[in-house]
């Protein structure tokens, strides 16, 4: 990546991910973040310039910056994609750790964030815009959809099929070869040993649906 970046969030995903672009060799811009109270304070020897909105900075979006998204809250993340997409046709690069582990044979979208010490088994996909924290385990062939979130240190065993904008908490262990569906939510120590059905939450072990 040869252009300076913009981080979208002054969180701690963000500082994360400023330490991962800056360890690769990659210079960071600065931040935006809609928080008032933080512009113009430098977090990590990185300022703070302005909101995500900021027409006068995202100009550089695409020309003579690139751009990563670190919110973690997924409609406010569909919409500044959205956004970088439609009016600055850019595409959100990804962040990935050296420290991560990733055959030749991974297939990885853009705009995710791949954090340390996680490891791919070989023929796993990997969607848009999906938040992986350290230390998960992507089994082989597993198939991410977009916007989805892996909690540290959470396994994914072989042939899983995770849908669109899927929640898994941290520490979560998933059985081979089944299906979660789309907006499901799993709760962090979880121990999942069947399908899960779009938009249900589950929890435990072996993982049960939360009665809502």
């Amino acid at each position: 990546m040869e252009n300076p970046v913009i981080i979208f969030g002054a969180n701690h995903l963000g500082r994360q991910s400023k330490e991962i672009f800056e360890a690769n060799g990659n210079v960071v811009y600065g931040f935006l973040d809609d928080n008032k109270k933080l512009h113009g304070s430098v977090i990590d020897n990185v300022t703070v310039l302005g909101s995500t909105d900021d027409d006068g900075l995202l100009k550089f979006i695409g020309k003579k910056c690139e751009a990563f998204v670190s919110v973690d809250d997924n409609k406010l993340r569909k919409s500044i994609v959205s956004m970088l997409q439609e009016v600055r046709h850019a595409q959100p690069v990804n962040v990935i750790a050296k420290s991560s582990i990733i055959p030749n044979s991974v297939d990885i979208g853009h705009g995710n964030f791949i954090d340390q010490g996680i490891a791919f088994g070989a023929g796993a996909t990997i969607g848009n815009h999906c938040l992986l924290h350290a230390g998960a385990i992507i089994g082989m062939e597993v198939k991410l959809g977009d916007f989805v979130q892996v909690g540290a240190g959470s396994i994914i065993n072989a042939g899983v099929e995770v849908e669109d904008e899927v929640f898994i908490g941290s520490g979560v262990t998933i059985v081979g070869s089944v299906t979660i569906g789309r907006g499901a939510r799993i709760g962090a120590g979880s121990v999942v040993i069947g399908s899960v059905k779009a938009g249900e939450t589950v929890f435990g072990n072996p993982a049960e649906k939360v009665k809502s």
